[in-house]
């Protein structure tokens, strides 16, 4: 199964000094293959997007996914966007989004899970005080052809 995540006002875009001080300390996000942190965008770019393939099987009439993107044990499965200050080659992750499978609409689910196109999660990326977002977020999950 295809995905795609777009994210979208990244706090590195915006004024003050919570966005000066990502852009000095070169903070990144970018999503999590096994404990790598991978396809990394600039907090202060205009948008973000990562598209990887997953594994999706069904399990006692029940979707699970799996593969080096996804965390966490069946029922509650979930991918990682992670945020981090970047040095050279060193990422020092210091938050990260949890972006829940469960919260999938299951028709949605089924339908990428079918073949009938891409899971796109749209999510804004700044959370209400201005920062990175992280914790658990809720996309906008849709199926595009």
């Amino acid at each position: 199964m295809r995905i795609r995540l777009e994210g979208s006002d990244l706090p590195g875009r915006r004024p003050g000094a919570a966005a000066d001080r990502l852009r000095l300390h070169n903070v990144h996000v970018g999503v999590q293959r096994k404990a790598e942190v991978v396809d990394r965008i600039p907090a202060d770019t205009a948008e973000a997007r990562w598209t990887f393939e997953v594994t999706s099987r069904e399990v006692d009439g029940l979707l699970d996914v799996g593969g080096p993107w996804v965390h966490g044990r069946p029922g509650a499965r979930f991918l990682y966007l992670s945020w981090g200050a970047v040095d050279g080659d060193a990422f020092a992750m210091f938050r990260r989004a949890k972006l829940m499978f469960g919260d999938i609409p299951t028709d949605v689910l089924r339908a990428a899970h079918d073949g009938a196109g891409t899971l796109v999660g749209r999510l804004g990326l700044t959370d209400a005080a201005g920062e990175p977002a992280c914790a658990r977020v809720r996309p906008v999950w849709t199926v595009e052809a």
